[in-house]
């Protein structure tokens, strides 16, 4: 690990003058600790936004509840009002097993975070096409085009973008806008090129959350118990009408560049009840379009039952 400036600011302002060419965010830094260390980051200086209060906390903000950028996942997982109103998060929170890693880990850091394709992080750069196709890809993308055949590696993400969240994102010029979570999360065209609509000189500083009216879910694959990341994920919402599906929001997760919406499966659930069988059509439906690897097409079966088993979870149905 090289040498590096360390800046410890207490307001968003202060920060985002501190986000110099060079310059890294260091907020829980269980994901930019590891990368700085296999020497794939070397910032010049690290600006710790831990200690910016305004970055903190959960609340209702109008018609949205507010989770700050730095909320922990564990604080995100054992919150009142998220356990209640989206359970979705808390399973995705939940999931990440490590109870070091969810006390030190924040909510922006899980949407920021880099993807954790080893040929990325045994700096062989993002772009590997040729890598990826001709070498190891048991664990890469079924879904995307081009030369990105990494996935996404956050946890919250999906739960995030069926929900139809929105990050808050602050500037150097002060000013503030909002993107769609289904906007937020990006496949690069080319090395250098960000796999976040967030610009080096940014910050999140918040997502937002519609106030609950959905029946909502995540349900993730894993090789196992312990600390993983998830092979394939689900997150559900569903607005219901009695036990009609009014509208559906299908988005999966850890199976592209970015999480993937499930339109056709949404489309096909319009009007349904929420059983066994609507359940696995809409898993079927859901990977319709995937164009697997050489060693990974395990994966379009593992995603197809994580979209049955959240649709049938969110609307309290018994699996079988």
């Amino acid at each position: 690990m090289e040498n590096f400036e360390y800046a410890n600011p207490t307001t968003v302002k202060e920060a985002l003058s501190l986000l110099t060419a060079g310059s890294e965010v260091l907020a829980g830094g269980t994901d930019l600790l590891s990368l700085m260390k296999d020497d794939v980051h070397k910032p010049k200086r690290l600006v710790n936004i831990k200690n910016i209060k305004a970055l903190g906390g959960i609340s209702k903000a109008g018609n949205n509840i507010r989770i700050g950028a730095t909320v922990t996942l564990d604080e995100l997982a054992s919150n009142p009002l998220i356990r209640t109103a989206y359970p979705s998060l808390v399973q995705a929170a939940l999931g990440i097993t490590s109870p070091q890693i969810r006390n030190m880990g924040t909510v922006g850091g899980d949407l920021c975070q880099r993807p954790r394709c080893w040929y990325f992080r045994s700096g062989n750069g993002l772009l590997n096409k040729s890598l990826v196709e001709n070498g190891e890809n048991k664990y890469h993308a079924i879904f995307g085009t081009g030369s990105a055949h990494f996935v996404s590696a956050s946890s919250l993400g999906p739960a995030l973008m069926a929900l139809g969240a929105s990050v808050k994102i602050a500037g150097a010029d002060g000013k503030t806008k909002d993107v769609p979570v289904s906007q937020f999360f990006k496949a690069p065209n080319a090395e250098g090129e960000r796999e976040i609509a967030l610009a080096a000189n940014e910050i999140v500083t918040d997502i937002l959350v519609p106030a609950p009216a959905t029946k909502n879910a995540t349900y993730e694959v894993r090789h196992k118990q312990a600390l993983d990341w998830p092979l394939a994920t689900a997150s559900v919402a569903l607005r219901m009408s009695g036990a009609k599906v009014t509208s559906a929001s299908i988005t999966l997760g850890h199976v592209g560049p970015t999480p993937v919406r499930a339109s056709e499966a949404e489309k096909m659930l319009v009007g349904q009840t929420i059983t066994a069988d609507t359940a696995e059509k809409a898993g079927a439906a859901a990977v319709a379009g995937a164009k697997p690897l050489s060693q990974n097409a395990y994966k379009v079966q593992l995603a197809k039952v994580a979209v049955k088993r959240a649709l049938l979870t969110a609307a309290g149905v018994k699996a079988v």
